[in-house]
């Protein structure tokens, strides 16, 4: 008996989520018909996909080689299935993993123009960290990456996107606001900060912790909305986004600091190297790629 799609779909949907019962609630099937699912594609091929310890399964090293195989039939059978379905151009669920900056500022108004384009509706969003977001696209977990940081995983595949700049920012009483800032008066400040991980944190210790020889974390938080709260209340300088802190600079919350260094910011889309790229997917790409995207 060859190996099957349910099989496949099992699998790969047990790495997604971590356990038998998990899968199976997933995948609206009973824990013996996935456990009965996963025997069967072990046994045909006579190796274990999984590692099996305390009730508990790991994937081992044949089931990562198994598993980018298995997401790129999966995702074949489903372009198949769009050849017979004459009510829509294009169907599937597209997973977006976003980074902070990218899912808060430009993912929302990037989608409603997606949407309104190709009347393609099924997107599922994640907004982590960029570091987090290496690891699900890693594990097959995510389609394509929208990232401010830079991603070290050999497999996956970075396409230069948009661009967006970092700033100095501070309460509008801070003694360094209305005057030209050096680096040198950065020395010994309080800074207000993502948390490692981050691409902004990333872009901090890249642009300034680098030529600082001391400053301090006054507070470190995941929510830019929150440090730019806790900046302009005093707590400390920041390095943020422009485009996140942007309505903080109109109302006068935030004043930036005019300082003696550019700090311009790459934003990328990222795909795995071995993910198939589905007609969905493809558009997706030529769309974010548009110079002027309709938004």
């Amino acid at each position: 008996m060859a190996i099957t799609l349910r099989q496949l779909r099992v699998f790969v949907t047990i790495v997604h989520e971590g356990s038998l019962t998990a899968a199976a609630q997933s995948l609206h099937l009973t824990k013996p018909a996935v456990s009965a699912a996963l025997a069967e594609l072990e046994k045909r091929y006579g190796h274990r996909v999984f590692d099996r310890h305390h009730n508990r399964l790991f994937i081992n090293d044949l089931g990562r080689q198994l598993l980018p195989l298995a997401d790129e039939l999966l995702g074949r059978a489903a372009t198949v299935e769009q050849l017979f379905d004459r009510n829509t151009q294009l169907s599937g669920q597209l997973r977006i993993g976003a980074s902070y900056t990218i899912g808060h500022q430009l993912l929302p108004a990037l989608l409603q123009g997606f949407r309104r384009l190709t009347g393609h509706t099924d997107q599922q969003v994640t907004i982590v960290n960029s570091a987090t977001i290496g690891e699900a696209l890693n594990a097959f977990e995510l389609d394509i990456g929208m990232v401010e940081g830079r991603i070290d995983h050999a497999p996956l595949m970075a396409r230069p996107w948009r661009h967006d700049r970092m700033l100095v920012a501070a309460a509008p009483d801070h003694p360094l606001v209305g005057r030209v800032a050096t680096v040198t008066d950065l020395e010994h400040q309080q800074w207000v900060l993502r948390e490692p991980g981050s691409g902004t944190r990333e872009q901090f210790m890249h642009f300034l912790a680098a030529r600082l020889e001391h400053w301090q974390t006054a507070l470190e938080l995941n929510a830019t909305e929150a440090i730019i709260n806790a900046t302009a209340a005093g707590m400390g300088l920041t390095c943020v986004s422009e485009l996140e802190a942007r309505h903080a600079l109109a109302d006068g919350r935030l004043r930036e600091l005019g300082i003696d260094l550019a700090m311009p910011r790459q934003f990328h889309l990222i795909t795995h190297r071995d993910k198939y790229i589905s007609p969905l997917l493809a558009r997706f790409l030529e769309f974010c790629q548009q110079p002027e995207p309709t938004l």
